[in-house]
């Protein structure tokens, strides 16, 4: 059983009572987070709340809602407080963890309360900002108004209020922010400075703001990792049991995360997560991280859908239980992805190798394989096809593993695999052209040396003619021929 405090008492929805609010201190309002939804409740509210635990930080989360349906009313009935159930492998060891997360101060909601939002940028101690608006949240539009209470988009949202900011402290330097975006778009800090800056020129609000902007304020591009799976339903009564609290804003997700920040030692200093434990690091150039996250990671998570699927397994854990399977993974991983990535200590990646596989085997995580394979060609092209050219260059052969994969992903867009339906999701230009070829293949129109040569070299998939690789196109039709005769596993045996 959870210790529980006086405070929790009071503010959480016990199962034989109502919620008795009352009047709580708080710590000071430090941060501005834009977006309250699971993945910031168990990633960055989360964070802060181990901050404020165990370092001198104290510092809550003012939580703006950046779209106009909802309220947060849940997160408002219960002040704030929800619990985090974290899961995981670690070192071939389950881990688990129940966390309440203290850290969220308040809501406030800028189309229902306009003044309130544009106080808080009033309030000195008011220093780092946050946000997850998805990736299409960082954009510019000429229609938004600086009169606007409030514009639509997100950074028109932002640049009112650090302009308020800039107004009420007559642009002193010392308050400026740090901002911290955790959208899933490459450079978002970059991203997001440009789109202020663009609605600061459009809006005509002078040199002196974006010199401030430019000069005070710290816009960090950021690299985010941990996989929150949302409201645990089919385990939540035995976490409540844990809890001893209806508590409806649990959260679930993996006892593994990561935040890379590209930030200087000054940031690092006003942000000392490390301290805490926390797996964040402070970098001068988050490229290779980014790179080493989706090489390994999203690249074994691409070679192991089609190879796993036609398998005959499911979900990513039980590839993970599969021998035959898991061990193709390990050794695409060893053998070849990480064999590409010269940038790194060779132990940094062989930890990071190590904590992917730990991710794979976690027991609470049911990521289905079909869901993974989401447009699974242009996922190829993003994490894999670099990773394929890159050891062609370096080691004179092609990577036999990765290339069998690719044969996999092929052979899944024929639709079908042992007399069963396969439901593909990608680009509907791409899944007409694998039908027609697959089914002249079916026809005895043309050869597997043919279907490989046609589908390599469709630059509308590839964004590059793939027949250009010494040998690619052949090794890929053998794999082919050798799937048709004697199956996926017994193929699979071969590597």
């Amino acid at each position: 059983m959870l210790k529980v405090t006086e405070r929790v008492k009071k503010f959480m929805m016990k199962k034989d009572t109502k919620t008795i609010s009352m009047i709580n201190k708080k710590a000071l309002e430090r941060v501005l987070q834009f977006g309250g939804g699971n993945f910031l409740r168990a990633f960055t509210d989360w964070m802060f709340h181990i901050l404020n635990s165990t370092t001198d930080f104290k510092g809550s989360v003012v939580v703006v809602k950046p779209t106009p349906k909802g309220d947060y009313v849940a997160l408002k009935k219960q002040n704030g407080l929800f619990h985090v159930a974290l899961d995981g492998i670690e070192q071939g060891k389950l881990v688990s963890d129940v966390v309440l997360v203290e850290s969220i101060s308040r809501v406030i909601h800028p189309y229902t309360q306009w003044d309130e939002y544009l106080e808080s940028a009033e309030n000195p101690e008011m220093r780092f900002i946050v946000s997850n608006t998805t990736e299409a949240g960082i954009q510019f539009s000429s229609s938004d108004k600086l009169q606007d209470n409030p514009p639509k988009e997100f950074p028109a949202k932002l640049t009112v209020w650090l302009y308020h900011r800039f107004q009420y402290f007559d642009g002193t330097s010392d308050k400026g922010c740090i901002i911290l975006p955790c959208e899933l778009i490459e450079h978002n800090g970059d991203t997001l400075k440009s789109v202020v800056i663009q609605y600061a020129k459009h809006w005509k609000l002078g040199v002196k703001f974006i010199s401030w902007i430019n000069n005070h304020n710290y816009f960090c591009n950021t690299l985010v990792d941990r996989i929150v799976s949302g409201y645990p339903t089919e385990r939540v009564e035995e976490i409540r049991k844990q809890i001893d609290f209806e508590d409806q804003l649990v959260v679930a997700g993996e006892h593994y995360h990561s935040w890379i920040i590209q930030g200087n030692d000054s940031i690092k200093k006003e942000l000392p997560f490390q301290k805490a434990g926390l797996n964040v690091k402070f970098v001068d150039d988050i490229t290779d991280y980014r790179e080493m996250k989706v090489r390994i990671l999203n690249g074994a998570h691409t070679a192991m859908v089609p190879v796993g699927y036609l398998s005959g397994v499911r979900t990513v854990k039980e590839a993970m239980d599969d021998l035959e399977v898991s061990a193709f993974i390990e050794e695409v991983l060893s053998e070849e992805i990480m064999m590409t990535l010269k940038n790194f200590d060779p132990q940094e990646l062989k930890a990071f190798v190590n904590d992917t596989l730990d991710r794979f085997r976690n027991p609470t995580l049911q990521h289905f394989l079909i869901s993974i394979a989401l447009n699974s060609t242009s996922k190829f092209v993003a994490r894999l096809l670099p990773t394929l050219k890159e050891y062609v260059i370096e080691h004179k052969q092609l990577p036999k593993r990765i290339v069998f994969a690719f044969s996999c992903v092929l052979r899944m867009y024929k639709g079908e695999y042992n007399n069963e339906n396969i439901n593909l999701n990608d680009n509907t230009a791409t899944l007409e052209f694998f039908r027609k070829n697959w089914k002249q293949k079916e026809n005895g129109l043309i050869s597997f040396e043919e279907l490989a040569l046609v589908v390599l070299k469709n630059t509308n998939i590839w964004g590059e003619d793939l027949t250009e690789i010494a040998g690619l196109s052949v090794a890929v039709s053998q794999n082919l021929q050798h799937i048709e005769q004697l199956g996926v596993r017994a193929t699979l045996k071969k590597y």
